[in-house]
């Protein structure tokens, strides 16, 4: 009886050194589990931080960008104005200044994305915890790529209009000096100079004109708009999940 007893005791006191050893075990894994949840969150506030200082910018990049295309567009649009008219014709110097301040800037978006990518390719993205954002910042990536197709077709009805001032009836120098891009570069001054206005009659030039005011207006209607709504909608979620942090 004695030994039972002895026996029951010991196992009773072996059970109670696992039950310990579990809880402690159990007690370590919450510990761990809760510091690795708190190194998440952490690491998940350094990227969100990280992605609205990015955003941020794109965004004013864009809104600058989107300037520059709206002033081409007024610019263009003036251009055929003077084209259907028969009684107000620009100066030549106006003209000129008109077709430079219209042409001479090409459209490309170039938004930070550093951060971004880094987290895309390292897979580091799954770190944040919100599938919708996480979705969205993806999409951007895609939204970026029909962007950057639309604007190199923007870029060569552009080009084709830069083309026409390439041969003799037309004159390069004349745009350059009244715009004032001679004496900023210290050029000399041709000797003689033939008049642009003669493109106002050109049907060439007309058609060419016309393409780019289509595809500008294309450009910002069907890109750069949606665009510019994705960004805010982004912006607005990285700024929610950082007010639950």
């Amino acid at each position: 009886m004695l030994f039972q007893a002895n026996t029951i005791q010991y196992l009773k006191y072996a059970i109670g050194e696992i039950i310990l050893v579990v809880i402690g075990i159990l007690i370590a894994l919450q510990i761990n589990n809760w510091n690795q949840r708190r190194l998440d969150k952490k690491n998940e506030q350094i990227y969100l931080n990280g992605l609205k200082e990015e955003f941020q910018i794109s965004k004013r990049k864009l809104e600058e960008l989107r300037s520059v295309n709206q002033k081409n567009y007024n610019g263009a649009k003036k251009i055929i104005e003077y084209i259907n008219s028969e009684n107000q014709l620009p100066t030549e110097e106006l003209f000129s200044k008109l077709l430079y301040q219209t042409f001479s800037n090409d459209i490309a978006y170039n938004p930070n994305n550093s951060l971004l990518n880094e987290m895309i390719n390292s897979g580091n993205l799954k770190n944040l915890s919100n599938t919708s954002l996480r979705k969205e910042l993806t999409n951007w990536i895609s939204s970026l790529e029909d962007v950057a197709k639309q604007e190199d077709e923007l870029s060569i009805q552009r080009v084709k209009v830069l083309d026409m001032f390439r041969n003799s009836e037309t004159d390069l120098s004349a745009i350059f000096k009244h715009a004032g891009i001679i004496d900023m570069l210290g050029l000399p001054n041709t000797k003689t100079e033939i008049s642009n206005l003669i493109l106002l009659n050109s049907n060439e030039f007309h058609n060419n004109v016309l393409m780019f005011i289509f595809t500008n207006y294309a450009t910002e209607k069907a890109h750069f708009e949606p665009l510019m709504q994705d960004l805010n909608t982004i912006i607005k979620q990285i700024n929610q999940e950082l007010d639950q942090q």
